[in-house]
Protein backbone atom coordinates (compact mmCIF):
# COMPACT_ATOMS: atom_id res chain seq x y z
CA UNK A 1 0.00 0.00 0.00
CA UNK A 2 2.87 2.32 0.90
CA UNK A 3 4.45 2.01 -2.83
CA UNK A 4 1.35 2.48 -4.50
CA UNK A 5 0.61 6.05 -2.30
CA UNK A 6 4.43 6.92 -3.39
CA UNK A 7 3.68 5.78 -6.98
CA UNK A 8 0.44 8.07 -6.99
CA UNK A 9 2.02 11.07 -5.50
CA UNK A 10 4.83 11.12 -7.98
CA UNK A 11 2.78 10.36 -10.67
CA UNK A 12 0.42 13.32 -9.65
CA UNK A 13 3.21 15.51 -9.26
CA UNK A 14 4.77 14.78 -12.58
CA UNK A 15 1.23 16.18 -13.95
CA UNK A 16 1.20 19.21 -11.91
CA UNK A 17 4.80 20.54 -12.97
CA UNK A 18 4.12 19.56 -16.40
CA UNK A 19 6.52 16.60 -17.02
CA UNK A 20 5.84 13.93 -18.82
CA UNK A 21 4.55 10.68 -16.86
CA UNK A 22 7.55 8.06 -16.99
CA UNK A 23 6.75 4.90 -15.60
CA UNK A 24 9.51 1.69 -15.05
CA UNK A 25 8.67 -2.29 -15.18
CA UNK A 26 10.58 -5.08 -15.79
CA UNK A 27 8.27 -6.08 -18.54
CA UNK A 28 5.92 -3.99 -20.54
CA UNK A 29 3.85 -6.40 -22.31
CA UNK A 30 1.48 -4.17 -25.22
CA UNK A 31 -2.01 -6.23 -25.93
CA UNK A 32 -4.40 -6.89 -23.44
CA UNK A 33 -5.30 -10.07 -25.77
CA UNK A 34 -5.26 -13.40 -24.24
CA UNK A 35 -1.54 -13.98 -25.23
CA UNK A 36 -1.27 -10.62 -23.23
CA UNK A 37 -2.68 -11.66 -20.44
CA UNK A 38 -0.57 -14.87 -20.08
CA UNK A 39 2.56 -13.24 -20.74
CA UNK A 40 2.10 -10.47 -18.03
CA UNK A 41 0.48 -13.43 -15.53
CA UNK A 42 3.67 -15.22 -15.72
CA UNK A 43 6.27 -12.66 -15.52
CA UNK A 44 4.49 -11.13 -12.11
CA UNK A 45 4.19 -15.04 -11.37
CA UNK A 46 8.06 -15.26 -11.78
CA UNK A 47 8.37 -12.08 -9.41
CA UNK A 48 9.02 -8.92 -11.26
CA UNK A 49 7.26 -6.17 -12.17
CA UNK A 50 5.11 -6.00 -15.03
CA UNK A 51 2.75 -3.69 -17.07
CA UNK A 52 -0.11 -4.63 -19.23
CA UNK A 53 -0.96 -2.08 -21.95
CA UNK A 54 -4.49 -2.28 -23.65
CA UNK A 55 -5.18 -0.22 -25.88
CA UNK A 56 -8.67 -0.34 -25.10
CA UNK A 57 -11.13 -0.25 -21.93
CA UNK A 58 -11.67 -4.14 -22.07
CA UNK A 59 -8.96 -7.43 -21.00
CA UNK A 60 -9.45 -10.44 -23.45
CA UNK A 61 -9.18 -9.62 -26.37
CA UNK A 62 -11.75 -11.56 -29.02
CA UNK A 63 -11.93 -13.95 -26.33
CA UNK A 64 -14.23 -11.28 -24.79
CA UNK A 65 -15.78 -10.02 -27.72
CA UNK A 66 -17.62 -12.94 -29.20
CA UNK A 67 -15.32 -15.93 -29.80
CA UNK A 68 -16.57 -18.36 -27.07
CA UNK A 69 -17.38 -21.38 -29.30
CA UNK A 70 -13.32 -21.79 -28.96
CA UNK A 71 -11.59 -24.16 -31.65
CA UNK A 72 -10.68 -27.22 -28.67
CA UNK A 73 -12.23 -30.65 -29.19
CA UNK A 74 -14.99 -29.34 -31.81
CA UNK A 75 -14.21 -31.27 -34.49
CA UNK A 76 -14.97 -34.75 -35.88
CA UNK A 77 -11.81 -35.69 -37.44
CA UNK A 78 -9.42 -34.74 -34.36
CA UNK A 79 -9.46 -34.15 -30.52
CA UNK A 80 -7.05 -31.32 -29.94
CA UNK A 81 -7.66 -31.24 -25.57
CA UNK A 82 -4.25 -32.67 -25.23
CA UNK A 83 -2.47 -29.83 -26.35
CA UNK A 84 -4.01 -27.68 -24.06
CA UNK A 85 -2.03 -27.16 -21.23
CA UNK A 86 -0.40 -24.01 -18.82
CA UNK A 87 -2.34 -20.80 -18.41
CA UNK A 88 -4.32 -21.81 -21.13
CA UNK A 89 -5.54 -24.76 -19.52
CA UNK A 90 -6.01 -22.65 -16.04
CA UNK A 91 -8.77 -20.36 -18.19
CA UNK A 92 -10.19 -22.88 -18.98
CA UNK A 93 -10.54 -24.65 -16.21
CA UNK A 94 -11.85 -21.59 -14.55
CA UNK A 95 -14.22 -20.73 -17.17
CA UNK A 96 -15.62 -24.52 -16.07
CA UNK A 97 -15.63 -23.46 -12.81
CA UNK A 98 -17.58 -20.50 -13.17
CA UNK A 99 -20.49 -22.41 -14.75
CA UNK A 100 -20.37 -25.08 -11.48
CA UNK A 101 -19.19 -27.46 -13.89
CA UNK A 102 -15.85 -27.87 -12.67
CA UNK A 103 -15.37 -31.64 -11.87
CA UNK A 104 -17.32 -32.34 -14.75
CA UNK A 105 -13.89 -30.81 -16.84
CA UNK A 106 -11.64 -32.47 -14.66
CA UNK A 107 -13.12 -35.81 -15.05
CA UNK A 108 -12.94 -35.02 -18.82
CA UNK A 109 -9.12 -34.19 -18.88
CA UNK A 110 -8.59 -37.33 -16.47
CA UNK A 111 -10.22 -39.48 -18.86
CA UNK A 112 -8.98 -37.85 -21.93
CA UNK A 113 -12.99 -37.29 -23.22
CA UNK A 114 -13.93 -35.26 -26.01
CA UNK A 115 -16.49 -32.54 -24.74
CA UNK A 116 -16.78 -29.34 -26.56
CA UNK A 117 -19.34 -27.73 -24.86
CA UNK A 118 -17.29 -27.99 -21.88
CA UNK A 119 -14.34 -25.31 -23.32
CA UNK A 120 -17.07 -23.02 -24.29
CA UNK A 121 -18.13 -19.85 -22.41
CA UNK A 122 -20.42 -16.55 -22.88
CA UNK A 123 -18.12 -12.96 -23.39
CA UNK A 124 -18.90 -11.64 -20.38
CA UNK A 125 -18.11 -14.73 -18.32
CA UNK A 126 -14.64 -14.86 -20.08
CA UNK A 127 -13.83 -11.29 -19.10
CA UNK A 128 -15.12 -11.54 -15.56
CA UNK A 129 -12.81 -14.94 -15.19
CA UNK A 130 -10.31 -12.84 -16.77
CA UNK A 131 -10.30 -9.49 -14.68
CA UNK A 132 -10.81 -11.78 -11.63
CA UNK A 133 -7.83 -13.70 -12.81
CA UNK A 134 -5.11 -10.75 -13.39
CA UNK A 135 -6.11 -8.89 -10.13
CA UNK A 136 -4.41 -12.05 -8.49
CA UNK A 137 -1.26 -10.78 -9.15
CA UNK A 138 0.85 -7.48 -8.66
CA UNK A 139 0.13 -6.94 -12.74
CA UNK A 140 -0.34 -3.40 -13.19
CA UNK A 141 -3.21 -2.72 -16.15
CA UNK A 142 -3.19 -0.08 -17.52
CA UNK A 143 -6.38 0.64 -20.12
CA UNK A 144 -6.53 3.03 -23.17
CA UNK A 145 -3.45 2.93 -23.42
CA UNK A 146 -2.17 3.15 -27.08
CA UNK A 147 1.15 3.49 -28.64
CA UNK A 148 1.66 6.83 -29.92
CA UNK A 149 1.37 7.35 -34.23
CA UNK A 150 4.69 9.78 -33.28
CA UNK A 151 7.78 8.58 -35.20
CA UNK A 152 9.95 8.14 -32.22
CA UNK A 153 6.84 6.30 -30.25
CA UNK A 154 10.05 3.53 -29.80
CA UNK A 155 13.23 4.55 -28.57
CA UNK A 156 15.86 2.23 -29.08
CA UNK A 157 19.21 2.42 -28.06
CA UNK A 158 21.44 0.03 -30.20
CA UNK A 159 19.30 -3.30 -30.49
CA UNK A 160 17.79 -2.23 -27.43
CA UNK A 161 14.40 -1.09 -26.81
CA UNK A 162 14.37 1.74 -23.73
CA UNK A 163 11.19 3.26 -23.29
CA UNK A 164 7.86 3.50 -25.87
CA UNK A 165 5.30 6.60 -26.16
CA UNK A 166 1.67 6.32 -25.94
CA UNK A 167 -0.91 8.17 -27.10
CA UNK A 168 -1.76 9.70 -23.68
CA UNK A 169 1.85 10.97 -23.46
CA UNK A 170 2.99 8.42 -21.18
CA UNK A 171 6.25 6.58 -21.24
CA UNK A 172 6.97 2.88 -20.12
CA UNK A 173 10.23 1.99 -19.36
CA UNK A 174 10.87 -1.48 -19.47
CA UNK A 175 14.24 -4.10 -19.62
CA UNK A 176 11.96 -6.44 -21.74
CA UNK A 177 8.71 -6.01 -23.91
CA UNK A 178 6.44 -8.39 -25.68
CA UNK A 179 4.35 -7.33 -28.73
CA UNK A 180 0.80 -9.02 -27.95
CA UNK A 181 -1.00 -7.09 -30.18
CA UNK A 182 -2.86 -9.10 -33.48
CA UNK A 183 -1.33 -5.94 -35.24
CA UNK A 184 2.59 -5.69 -34.71
CA UNK A 185 2.36 -2.46 -33.97
CA UNK A 186 5.61 -2.14 -31.45
CA UNK A 187 7.54 -4.23 -33.54
CA UNK A 188 6.96 -2.19 -36.39
CA UNK A 189 7.64 0.86 -35.05
CA UNK A 190 11.03 -0.85 -33.15
CA UNK A 191 12.53 -1.29 -36.44
CA UNK A 192 11.83 -5.13 -36.59
CA UNK A 193 11.09 -7.39 -39.67
CA UNK A 194 7.53 -8.08 -40.38
CA UNK A 195 5.71 -8.62 -43.61
CA UNK A 196 1.32 -8.71 -44.85
CA UNK A 197 -0.23 -10.47 -46.94
CA UNK A 198 0.54 -13.83 -49.02
CA UNK A 199 4.14 -14.97 -49.88
CA UNK A 200 4.66 -16.46 -53.27
CA UNK A 201 5.16 -20.50 -52.83
CA UNK A 202 8.26 -19.85 -54.17
CA UNK A 203 9.63 -18.07 -51.15
CA UNK A 204 9.44 -20.64 -49.25
CA UNK A 205 8.69 -23.98 -51.13
CA UNK A 206 5.51 -23.84 -50.05
CA UNK A 207 2.23 -25.17 -52.39
CA UNK A 208 -0.90 -23.78 -50.46
CA UNK A 209 0.53 -20.37 -50.20
CA UNK A 210 -0.07 -17.51 -52.27
CA UNK A 211 -3.01 -17.04 -55.15
CA UNK A 212 -4.98 -20.09 -54.89
CA UNK A 213 -5.35 -21.84 -58.39
CA UNK A 214 -8.61 -23.58 -57.15
CA UNK A 215 -10.41 -22.95 -53.87
CA UNK A 216 -12.99 -25.81 -53.00
CA UNK A 217 -13.49 -24.94 -49.27
CA UNK A 218 -16.04 -22.43 -47.98
CA UNK A 219 -17.17 -22.06 -52.21
CA UNK A 220 -20.59 -20.98 -53.27
CA UNK A 221 -22.70 -23.90 -53.41
CA UNK A 222 -24.75 -22.13 -56.10
CA UNK A 223 -23.71 -20.46 -59.46
CA UNK A 224 -24.41 -16.65 -58.26
CA UNK A 225 -24.03 -13.78 -61.42
CA UNK A 226 -21.88 -10.93 -60.03
CA UNK A 227 -23.16 -8.27 -62.63
CA UNK A 228 -24.94 -5.35 -61.77
CA UNK A 229 -27.11 -6.53 -64.60
CA UNK A 230 -27.40 -9.85 -65.08
CA UNK A 231 -25.12 -10.79 -67.42
CA UNK A 232 -23.45 -8.01 -68.67
CA UNK A 233 -19.84 -7.42 -67.72
CA UNK A 234 -19.69 -4.07 -68.44
CA UNK A 235 -22.21 -3.12 -65.85
CA UNK A 236 -19.82 -3.26 -63.05
CA UNK A 237 -19.78 -5.80 -60.11
CA UNK A 238 -22.37 -6.05 -57.05
CA UNK A 239 -21.21 -5.33 -53.94
CA UNK A 240 -19.04 -7.61 -52.02
CA UNK A 241 -17.67 -8.66 -55.35
CA UNK A 242 -13.70 -7.20 -56.86
CA UNK A 243 -13.69 -6.48 -60.30
CA UNK A 244 -10.16 -7.81 -60.41
CA UNK A 245 -8.48 -10.73 -62.31
CA UNK A 246 -7.45 -14.28 -60.37
CA UNK A 247 -4.00 -13.56 -61.15
CA UNK A 248 -1.14 -15.92 -61.59
CA UNK A 249 -1.61 -19.07 -58.84
CA UNK A 250 0.94 -19.34 -56.33
CA UNK A 251 1.73 -15.57 -56.77
CA UNK A 252 1.87 -13.64 -53.53
CA UNK A 253 0.30 -10.49 -52.86
CA UNK A 254 -0.60 -8.25 -49.92
CA UNK A 255 -4.15 -9.30 -49.64
CA UNK A 256 -5.16 -10.87 -46.06
CA UNK A 257 -7.91 -13.34 -44.68
CA UNK A 258 -11.36 -11.57 -44.14
CA UNK A 259 -12.35 -10.53 -41.04
CA UNK A 260 -15.93 -10.17 -39.46
CA UNK A 261 -17.51 -9.97 -36.34
CA UNK A 262 -17.79 -12.78 -33.67
CA UNK A 263 -21.73 -12.17 -32.93
CA UNK A 264 -23.00 -13.34 -29.25
CA UNK A 265 -27.35 -13.50 -30.44
CA UNK A 266 -29.80 -14.35 -28.39
CA UNK A 267 -33.51 -15.82 -28.80
CA UNK A 268 -34.27 -15.34 -25.13
CA UNK A 269 -37.16 -12.59 -25.58
CA UNK A 270 -35.88 -10.96 -22.27
CA UNK A 271 -33.07 -10.61 -23.08
CA UNK A 272 -33.06 -9.67 -26.56
CA UNK A 273 -32.52 -6.86 -28.65
CA UNK A 274 -33.96 -7.31 -32.26
CA UNK A 275 -31.50 -6.01 -35.15
CA UNK A 276 -32.24 -2.44 -36.22
CA UNK A 277 -31.05 -0.73 -39.18
CA UNK A 278 -27.70 1.08 -38.87
CA UNK A 279 -27.09 4.67 -40.11
CA UNK A 280 -26.83 5.15 -43.55
CA UNK A 281 -28.10 1.46 -44.10
CA UNK A 282 -28.60 0.36 -47.71
CA UNK A 283 -30.06 -2.89 -48.84
CA UNK A 284 -28.73 -2.70 -52.25
CA UNK A 285 -25.34 -4.01 -50.33
CA UNK A 286 -26.79 -7.32 -49.89
CA UNK A 287 -27.97 -7.83 -53.84
CA UNK A 288 -25.63 -10.78 -53.89
CA UNK A 289 -27.38 -12.80 -50.87
CA UNK A 290 -30.86 -12.34 -52.50
CA UNK A 291 -29.69 -13.77 -55.94
CA UNK A 292 -27.86 -16.38 -53.93
CA UNK A 293 -31.61 -17.56 -52.62
CA UNK A 294 -32.70 -17.18 -56.42
CA UNK A 295 -30.65 -19.67 -57.46
CA UNK A 296 -31.57 -22.12 -54.75
CA UNK A 297 -28.98 -21.27 -52.30
CA UNK A 298 -29.56 -21.61 -48.16
CA UNK A 299 -28.42 -18.86 -46.43
CA UNK A 300 -26.84 -19.51 -43.04
CA UNK A 301 -29.05 -18.91 -40.09
CA UNK A 302 -27.63 -18.70 -36.21
CA UNK A 303 -27.34 -21.53 -34.12
CA UNK A 304 -26.96 -21.89 -29.94
CA UNK A 305 -23.36 -23.03 -29.44
CA UNK A 306 -22.58 -21.64 -26.02
CA UNK A 307 -23.73 -20.98 -22.58
CA UNK A 308 -27.33 -20.20 -22.32
CA UNK A 309 -28.45 -20.78 -25.64
CA UNK A 310 -26.90 -17.95 -27.22
CA UNK A 311 -23.99 -18.06 -30.30
CA UNK A 312 -20.71 -17.65 -31.50
CA UNK A 313 -21.85 -16.46 -34.71
CA UNK A 314 -18.78 -16.83 -37.07
CA UNK A 315 -18.20 -16.98 -40.73
CA UNK A 316 -17.46 -20.26 -42.12
CA UNK A 317 -19.81 -20.41 -44.84
CA UNK A 318 -19.64 -19.56 -48.53
CA UNK A 319 -22.03 -16.54 -48.07
CA UNK A 320 -21.91 -15.04 -44.24
CA UNK A 321 -20.49 -11.83 -43.02
CA UNK A 322 -17.08 -11.86 -43.92
CA UNK A 323 -16.64 -9.06 -45.75
CA UNK A 324 -13.59 -10.11 -48.87
CA UNK A 325 -11.31 -8.01 -49.46
CA UNK A 326 -12.21 -5.09 -47.73
CA UNK A 327 -9.00 -5.69 -44.98
CA UNK A 328 -6.16 -4.84 -46.97
CA UNK A 329 -5.32 -1.65 -45.37
CA UNK A 330 -6.19 -2.43 -42.27
CA UNK A 331 -2.41 -4.20 -40.82
CA UNK A 332 -0.61 -1.35 -42.58
CA UNK A 333 -3.33 1.39 -41.70
CA UNK A 334 -3.17 4.34 -39.14
CA UNK A 335 -5.69 4.92 -36.66
CA UNK A 336 -7.91 6.42 -38.76
CA UNK A 337 -7.52 4.00 -41.59
CA UNK A 338 -8.53 1.10 -39.25
CA UNK A 339 -11.76 2.78 -37.33
CA UNK A 340 -13.17 3.45 -41.16
CA UNK A 341 -12.54 -0.24 -42.02
CA UNK A 342 -13.97 -1.66 -38.45
CA UNK A 343 -17.11 0.82 -39.31
CA UNK A 344 -17.39 -0.06 -42.40
CA UNK A 345 -17.44 -3.51 -41.25
CA UNK A 346 -19.81 -2.58 -38.26
CA UNK A 347 -22.27 -0.74 -40.73
CA UNK A 348 -22.43 -4.12 -43.12
CA UNK A 349 -23.00 -6.55 -40.50
CA UNK A 350 -25.60 -4.72 -38.27
CA UNK A 351 -27.05 -3.91 -42.12
CA UNK A 352 -26.94 -7.43 -43.37
CA UNK A 353 -28.81 -8.99 -40.16
CA UNK A 354 -31.42 -6.39 -39.94
CA UNK A 355 -31.73 -7.32 -43.99
CA UNK A 356 -32.23 -10.90 -43.51
CA UNK A 357 -34.61 -10.67 -40.58
CA UNK A 358 -37.14 -8.29 -41.96
CA UNK A 359 -36.29 -7.80 -45.92
CA UNK A 360 -39.33 -8.67 -47.43
CA UNK A 361 -38.14 -9.72 -50.81
CA UNK A 362 -35.66 -12.42 -48.49
CA UNK A 363 -37.31 -15.93 -48.47
CA UNK A 364 -39.94 -16.03 -45.76
CA UNK A 365 -38.24 -19.05 -43.72
CA UNK A 366 -34.96 -17.17 -43.60
CA UNK A 367 -36.61 -13.67 -42.47
CA UNK A 368 -38.53 -16.27 -39.93
CA UNK A 369 -35.30 -18.08 -38.39
CA UNK A 370 -33.29 -14.67 -38.09
CA UNK A 371 -36.14 -12.36 -36.52
CA UNK A 372 -35.97 -14.93 -34.12
CA UNK A 373 -32.52 -13.60 -32.78
CA UNK A 374 -30.72 -10.57 -31.38
CA UNK A 375 -28.40 -8.88 -29.33
CA UNK A 376 -28.02 -9.97 -26.36
CA UNK A 377 -28.74 -7.06 -23.69
CA UNK A 378 -26.36 -8.54 -21.05
CA UNK A 379 -23.63 -8.71 -23.64
CA UNK A 380 -21.33 -5.78 -24.47
CA UNK A 381 -22.96 -3.42 -21.86
CA UNK A 382 -21.55 -0.77 -23.14
CA UNK A 383 -21.48 -0.83 -26.61
CA UNK A 384 -25.73 -1.79 -27.12
CA UNK A 385 -24.89 -5.50 -27.13
CA UNK A 386 -22.00 -5.23 -30.20
CA UNK A 387 -18.64 -6.52 -30.11
CA UNK A 388 -15.94 -3.99 -29.59
CA UNK A 389 -13.28 -5.90 -31.51
CA UNK A 390 -13.94 -7.54 -34.88
CA UNK A 391 -11.38 -10.80 -35.10
CA UNK A 392 -8.39 -9.55 -36.62
CA UNK A 393 -7.78 -13.53 -38.52
CA UNK A 394 -4.33 -11.61 -40.23
CA UNK A 395 -1.75 -8.77 -39.61
CA UNK A 396 1.69 -8.64 -39.62
CA UNK A 397 3.87 -11.30 -38.96
CA UNK A 398 7.26 -10.77 -37.57
CA UNK A 399 10.19 -12.09 -40.25
CA UNK A 400 13.00 -13.47 -38.18
CA UNK A 401 16.16 -16.05 -38.56
CA UNK A 402 13.58 -19.06 -38.26
CA UNK A 403 10.27 -19.07 -40.20
CA UNK A 404 7.72 -21.67 -39.52
CA UNK A 405 6.25 -22.91 -43.12
CA UNK A 406 4.05 -25.22 -44.46
CA UNK A 407 6.84 -27.48 -43.99
CA UNK A 408 6.16 -27.52 -40.36
CA UNK A 409 2.56 -28.60 -40.74
CA UNK A 410 3.08 -31.25 -42.78
CA UNK A 411 2.25 -35.00 -41.83
CA UNK A 412 4.85 -36.58 -43.78
CA UNK A 413 8.16 -35.75 -43.42
CA UNK A 414 7.70 -33.04 -40.95
CA UNK A 415 10.31 -30.27 -40.26
CA UNK A 416 10.33 -30.23 -36.70
CA UNK A 417 12.59 -27.84 -34.69
CA UNK A 418 14.62 -28.49 -31.41
CA UNK A 419 12.96 -25.94 -29.07
CA UNK A 420 9.29 -26.48 -28.96
CA UNK A 421 7.58 -23.76 -26.78
CA UNK A 422 3.85 -25.21 -27.10
CA UNK A 423 2.02 -26.93 -29.88
CA UNK A 424 0.02 -26.20 -32.31
CA UNK A 425 -2.68 -28.16 -33.31
CA UNK A 426 -5.12 -27.26 -35.51
CA UNK A 427 -4.67 -27.37 -39.27
CA UNK A 428 -4.06 -24.71 -41.69
CA UNK A 429 -6.94 -22.51 -41.46
CA UNK A 430 -7.01 -19.85 -43.89
CA UNK A 431 -10.16 -17.80 -45.18
CA UNK A 432 -10.78 -16.68 -48.44
CA UNK A 433 -8.98 -12.93 -49.02
CA UNK A 434 -11.53 -11.80 -52.09
CA UNK A 435 -14.56 -12.54 -53.68
CA UNK A 436 -13.75 -12.08 -57.59
CA UNK A 437 -14.96 -13.08 -61.16
CA UNK A 438 -14.36 -16.16 -62.43
CA UNK A 439 -15.92 -17.81 -65.38
CA UNK A 440 -18.92 -15.23 -65.21
CA UNK A 441 -19.74 -16.13 -61.50
CA UNK A 442 -18.95 -14.81 -58.16
CA UNK A 443 -15.76 -16.75 -56.94
CA UNK A 444 -14.33 -17.01 -53.09
CA UNK A 445 -10.63 -17.32 -53.52
CA UNK A 446 -8.37 -18.21 -50.75
CA UNK A 447 -9.80 -20.49 -48.31
CA UNK A 448 -7.66 -23.49 -46.89
CA UNK A 449 -8.28 -25.85 -44.31
CA UNK A 450 -8.03 -29.16 -43.39
CA UNK A 451 -7.65 -32.15 -45.52
CA UNK A 452 -5.06 -35.01 -44.13
CA UNK A 453 -1.97 -33.45 -45.07
CA UNK A 454 -1.16 -31.82 -41.92
CA UNK A 455 -0.63 -32.86 -38.32
CA UNK A 456 0.66 -30.96 -34.42
CA UNK A 457 3.81 -29.62 -34.49
CA UNK A 458 5.85 -27.90 -31.99
CA UNK A 459 6.21 -23.60 -32.34
CA UNK A 460 9.96 -22.94 -32.01
CA UNK A 461 11.20 -20.29 -29.74
CA UNK A 462 12.77 -18.38 -32.37
CA UNK A 463 9.96 -17.67 -34.07
CA UNK A 464 8.95 -15.02 -31.16
CA UNK A 465 12.29 -13.58 -31.38
CA UNK A 466 13.43 -11.19 -33.86
CA UNK A 467 17.00 -11.21 -35.44
CA UNK A 468 19.22 -9.95 -32.85
CA UNK A 469 20.60 -7.18 -34.83
CA UNK A 470 17.12 -5.58 -34.89
CA UNK A 471 16.22 -5.95 -31.51
CA UNK A 472 17.58 -7.94 -28.33
CA UNK A 473 14.63 -7.39 -25.98
CA UNK A 474 11.68 -8.12 -27.42
CA UNK A 475 9.35 -11.06 -27.79
CA UNK A 476 5.70 -11.74 -29.62
CA UNK A 477 3.52 -14.46 -29.56
CA UNK A 478 0.99 -13.71 -31.57
CA UNK A 479 2.77 -11.98 -34.63
CA UNK A 480 5.30 -15.11 -34.35
CA UNK A 481 7.87 -15.43 -37.86
CA UNK A 482 5.77 -17.64 -40.27
CA UNK A 483 4.53 -17.81 -43.53
CA UNK A 484 0.96 -16.92 -44.58
CA UNK A 485 0.11 -20.82 -44.42
CA UNK A 486 1.69 -21.70 -41.09
CA UNK A 487 0.06 -19.04 -38.96
CA UNK A 488 -3.44 -20.36 -40.32
CA UNK A 489 -2.38 -22.98 -38.18
CA UNK A 490 -1.09 -21.12 -34.96
CA UNK A 491 -3.37 -18.36 -34.66
CA UNK A 492 -5.86 -20.19 -32.29
CA UNK A 493 -6.35 -18.57 -29.12
CA UNK A 494 -5.28 -21.21 -26.91
CA UNK A 495 -1.82 -21.32 -28.58
CA UNK A 496 -1.39 -18.24 -28.54
CA UNK A 497 -1.66 -18.06 -24.65
CA UNK A 498 1.08 -20.80 -24.69
CA UNK A 499 2.99 -18.19 -26.54
CA UNK A 500 2.25 -15.59 -24.58
CA UNK A 501 3.46 -17.94 -21.59
CA UNK A 502 6.71 -18.73 -23.26
CA UNK A 503 7.14 -14.88 -23.74
CA UNK A 504 6.70 -14.06 -20.13
CA UNK A 505 9.03 -17.03 -19.12
CA UNK A 506 11.65 -15.94 -21.63
CA UNK A 507 11.63 -12.56 -20.91
CA UNK A 508 12.14 -13.38 -16.89
CA UNK A 509 14.81 -16.04 -17.76
CA UNK A 510 16.70 -13.25 -20.02
CA UNK A 511 16.35 -10.72 -17.10
CA UNK A 512 17.72 -12.32 -14.94
CA UNK A 513 20.77 -14.25 -16.93
CA UNK A 514 21.62 -10.90 -17.90
CA UNK A 515 20.96 -12.12 -21.74
CA UNK A 516 19.12 -10.62 -25.09
CA UNK A 517 15.87 -12.77 -25.19
CA UNK A 518 17.95 -14.29 -28.72
CA UNK A 519 19.93 -15.54 -25.62
CA UNK A 520 17.79 -17.26 -23.67
CA UNK A 521 18.70 -21.30 -23.09
CA UNK A 522 16.21 -23.25 -24.59
CA UNK A 523 16.57 -26.33 -21.80
CA UNK A 524 16.64 -24.13 -18.82
CA UNK A 525 13.29 -22.24 -20.78
CA UNK A 526 11.57 -25.42 -21.56
CA UNK A 527 12.49 -26.81 -17.28
CA UNK A 528 10.33 -23.91 -16.66
CA UNK A 529 7.46 -24.24 -19.14
CA UNK A 530 7.56 -27.92 -18.03
CA UNK A 531 6.84 -27.24 -14.21
CA UNK A 532 4.34 -24.69 -15.38
CA UNK A 533 2.35 -27.10 -17.16
CA UNK A 534 2.91 -26.64 -20.49
CA UNK A 535 2.57 -28.99 -23.63
CA UNK A 536 5.63 -28.96 -25.78
CA UNK A 537 5.78 -32.75 -27.28
CA UNK A 538 3.85 -32.67 -30.51
CA UNK A 539 4.34 -36.42 -30.99
CA UNK A 540 2.26 -36.88 -27.36
CA UNK A 541 -0.66 -35.19 -27.78
CA UNK A 542 -2.56 -37.47 -31.03
CA UNK A 543 -2.65 -36.97 -34.83
CA UNK A 544 -5.94 -35.79 -36.67
CA UNK A 545 -7.79 -39.13 -38.52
Amino acid sequence: MKVFQFFLIWLLLGRAYGQPTVLSYDVVVYGGTPAGVAAAIQVARMGHSVALLEPSRHLGGILVNGLGGTDVDNHREFQNSPAVGGLALEFHRRIAWAYGRGEEFETVLKTRTKRADLWRFEPHVAEQVIKSWVGEYPVAVFYESRLSESKNAVRKTGTTVREIQLENGRFFRGKFFVDATLEGDLLHAAGVSTVIGREANAVYGETKNGIRAVTDHAQFAVRVDPYRTPGDPASGVIPTVQDEPLGTPGAGDANLQAYCFRMCLTRDSANRIPFAPPVGYDRSQYEIYLRYERAGGKLYQPAPTIPNGKTDLGAWHDLSHNLYGMNRAYPGGDYATRRRIFDEHQTFTQGLFYFLANDPEVSAPTRSAWSRWGLCRDEFVDNGGWPRQFYVRDARRMVSDLVLTEHHTRRENPRVEPDPVAVAYWPPDVHSVRRIVRDGAAYNEGFVFGGNTWRPFGVSYRSLVPNATECTNLLTPTCPSSSHIAFGAIRIEFTFMALGQACGTAAVLALDGKTGVQGVRYETLKTRLLRDGAVLDASAVGMPD
